[in-house]
Order: structure tokens, then sequence, then C-alpha cells
């Protein structure tokens, strides 16, 4: 039995219609995007068009062309970020970013004089409001946080940190890479300026594809960071200023958009709020057994509850270590020995590892889960780590 359950890293399987639609892109279109009048360019631009329109839907922005396309959830980061930040500019982020945050801000700090401070995660692995607000400049031009951390899957209160950032006149942007997809989203009701996600995770896509949504006026504090042919105005050699091609220079993935545009209308058709409760179910089945193993330690999901009565909400991430295994050595006898795909070590994000105490040993293990992912292949992980643990 072959289990998948490394779908924080990308969603597999996908939808056939993803398969089927990105197959026929190539074998029956193929063309560039926006680069004809011809009928294949025309039906490929209407594609485009399509896909934008289900993703500004899915997201609720405030119009399709709100909504970016790029080449990854990390591509999307560094776009806002880079366009955004200048000389003299301070930053807010979290100790429990992925590098795709980290890098970045690392590399403007140093090249640009960016100043960034990181808050750090309560005992439930929460980042507080009100510790965010305690770092907060007159000069703070971005507050930047994930809503779910890819190691111990636990969803940051973003509303809440965006209002903080808000009162401050800072710009709120959101790593949505393991919330797109997994948790219901509605930017209209949200005080959320950028929010960045990749398209082959919890959207269901293929890889290399990706997005970012701009609030409305934001371009003209947003500057490109990819500048080039767009199709549009190519008699002149300024980058065009209309949303969204202004950030959309170069040849689009457009056989992985193909795959995109049908991974979104599997989602309207299923909807993110089933998704969410089928995954929360089978993460919740999948804690219970691994917290049942004595040889086993768990990180994120912990018992305690948040203001005495609502538990910590979590996606369908689990982080845990077996005792006298190395993270990775344990993900390799999993694999080889009872079909488990997992990912081991310190999933780009090393901030968690330092928290959680795991850097010095490698990290950790992790399992997550998926819409496709079912409950005969959790309790086949369950007792797979029981047999590996020995408990």
């Amino acid at each position: 039995m072959s289990v998948y359950l490394d779908n924080a890293a990308t969603s597999f399987p996908k939808p056939n219609s993803v398969y089927e639609a990105a197959d026929r892109y190539q074998r029956d279109c193929g063309v560039s995007i926006g680069r004809g009048a011809y009928r294949e360019a025309i039906a490929s631009q209407r594609m485009l068009d399509q896909c934008r329109q289900r993703a500004a839907l899915l997201l609720g922005a405030e119009g399709p062309d709100r909504i970016v396309f790029t080449y990854s959830g990390t591509d999307g980061l560094n776009m806002s970020l880079s366009g955004l930040c200048r000389p003299g500019d301070h930053v807010v982020s979290s100790e429990l970013e992925h590098n795709s945050v980290l890098r970045p801000l690392r590399w403007l700090s140093e090249t640009r004089g960016v100043e960034v401070s990181f808050v750090a995660p309560r005992g439930d692995g929460r980042i507080e409001p009100s510790d965010v607000r305690a770092v907060l400049r007159p000069n703070t031009r971005l507050v930047a946080i994930q809503q779910a951390s890819n190691v111990t899957g636990v969803v940051q209160p973003v509303v809440e940190i965006g209002e903080v950032a808000r009162a401050n006149g800072s710009l709120m942007l959101v790593d949505a890479a393991q919330s797109a997809g997994h948790l219901p989203i509605d930017l209209s009701q949200m005080p959320v300026d950028l929010l960045a996600c990749p398209g082959h995770k919890g959207l269901l896509g293929p890889l290399g594809t990706g997005l970012v949504y701009l609030r409305p006026g934001l371009e003209q504090q947003l500057d490109c960071y990819r500048l080039g042919g767009t199709g549009t105005q190519s008699e002149d050699d300024r980058q065009p200023l209309q949303m969204p091609e202004r950030y959309e220079s170069g040849n689009h993935n457009a056989p992985g958009l193909a795959g995109l545009n049908a991974a979104l209308a599997h989602l309207q058709s299923e909807t993110v709020e089933q998704i969410r409760r089928v995954e929360t179910e089978l993460t919740g089945r999948l804690v219970e057994g691994l917290r049942s193993l004595s040889l086993v330690t768990l990180y994120g999901h912990a018992s305690q509850e948040r203001n005495g009565t609502e538990r910590v909400p979590h996606v369908g991430v689990v982080s845990f270590n077996v005792t006298d295994f190395a993270p990775q050595e344990a993900a390799s006898i999993l694999d080889d020995s009872f079909g488990i795909q997992a990912r081991a070590g310190l999933h780009c994000a090393p901030g968690v590892h330092r928290w959680l105490g795991t850097f010095a040993g490698g990290g950790t293990v992790r399992l997550s889960v998926g819409p496709f992912t079912t409950a005969t292949e959790i309790d086949h992980a369950v007792t797979s780590i029981r047999e590996l643990a020995g408990s």
C-alpha cells in the first residue's frame, strides 16, 4: 500500500480534470496567451480570464483584475516584499515564517537597509496581535504573516493582526501557502492588502503556478520586479500601468494555468468548506492515533484550549518525532517498509524548529493530508508508525 501524506509540499493526486485540462492545452491549443488574434490565441486568453475570475471569486477579491498570476508562492512573496520595501522601511514578521519570507527579508535588510522585527509565538503556537502591536513603529511599512504553519499547522489570527496593522497605517501581507484551498478565505471581509499563494498546494493545480492578490490602489505603491513584454502596448518601452498586466511580464505558464483553471472549478464544485470539514476530521484521526503512542512526540497539536473553550485551529499538517530515530531515518523507514510518503527535516522553516526545540535534531517528520486522503490511509499511517516506534 502506497500512501501520499506530503500535501503540504504539493497536493497529490490532483482532480482528473486538472490532468485533462493541462494535457488538452498542450495537445490542442499550445499557443502563447495574449500574443495573437487567431482562434487558438483567443481561446487561450478566454481560459486565462476564466481562471482569473474563478480565483477572484474563491478568495473574495474585488474583481479579477486584483489577481496577478505568478510562477509559485515564493515568486509572489518576492514580488510583494521586493516591490514594497524601500530603504528606511520597517517590516514586522514572525519567527514562524517560511524561507520564502525569511530570505527576502534578509536580503532586503542587507541590501536596502530595511529593518525587520520578528515576533515570537506564544505557547500555543499563535502570534498574538498585541505582540505585533508592541513592535510597530511609525515607519512600519508592512506586516508579513503566514496564515497557517507548514510545520505545526497552527492557524494564525490574520484578521486581528491585519486590524492592528491597519490602525498603524501599515500594509498587511498574508502568506497563504498552507491555507488557500484548505480554509475559506473572503478578502472582502479581511483587512489584508496582499495575499500570496502557490497554485499547486491547496488550490490543487499544477506546479509552476501561483497568484498574488493586490488591494485596489496598491499598484500605485508596488514596484514591478519583473519587466518585459506583456502582449499589450508594444509600442511603448515603459511597463504598462494597468492591472494585472503590470506585473505579468513574459509568457504565462499556459498549460499550468489551464490545469489551475480546472482545479478552481473543482474547488467551486466541492467547496472549500466541505474540504475543510473532511480534512479536519482526518487530521483529528491522525493526531489522536499518534497521541496514543508513548514513544512518539507530537508537535503543534497540543490539547490545551484557547480562552477556555475554543481549541486552537489547525490545518491538516502534523509534525512528530519517534524516540531513538532521527526524523530523516524515520521517514525513510516509513517509505521503504510501509509505503508512507512523508517529509522530514526543517521544512524550509528553521525558526519554527528553533522554537519547538527540534532544530538541533534535524527537525521533524511531517504528515499532511489533502482532499483525497482517506481514513484507511490515515489508519495505515498510524499503524505503521506504531510498528516503527515499537509502542
